[in-house]
């Protein structure tokens, strides 16, 4: 019997690799994301530390910096908090294009999967019919055997 090939296993093949480029954008919009969070919580951490250094402070000039520093803060904050919510939508679609992409390659190996089996229960079916041949030749040859004997 012949070697099990698939017939579409360039295609899976296909569709595999662009499984693997989808979940490679998927991490870079998850990572251009990230970068944005821990851009938002470095602001935090400098507003904290601003309102902690201006606590009590009576110096107009302080106050001053501290309210143009607070005004920048928040601007750089809302600045990113769009871009983090436009990097949302960008990760949303990767995340749907890969579960597309997945989608398409588990269908193709479940087909995959089960030629295989098919394929497989084939050549069992196909060998047991070999056995049962050969030891019917046996039994033939044998019993040809024995009545040359007895004629003899």
């Amino acid at each position: 019997m012949k070697k099990f090939s698939f017939e579409l296993e360039k295609v899976l093949e296909f569709r595999d690799f662009e499984r693997k480029e989808a979940e490679g954008e998927l991490a870079k919009a998850l990572a251009v994301e990230n970068e944005i969070q821990n851009n938002l919580k470095a602001i935090a951490a400098q507003m904290a530390n601003l309102n902690k250094y201006m606590k009590g402070s009576v110096d107009f000039a302080d106050v001053i910096s501290a309210s143009q520093n607070k005004s920048l803060l928040n601007y750089q904050k809302e600045e990113l908090l769009k871009q983090l919510a436009q990097a949302q939508l960008v990760t949303q679609q990767k995340r749907e294009i890969l579960t597309e992409c997945m989608k398409k390659t588990t269908a193709l190996e479940k087909m995959k999967e089960i030629q295989l089996a098919q394929y497989k229960e084939e050549a069992k079916a196909l060998e047991k019919k070999k056995i049962e041949q050969v030891a019917t030749n046996k039994m033939v040859n044998d019993a040809l055997s024995n009545e040359k004997q007895n004629l003899q």
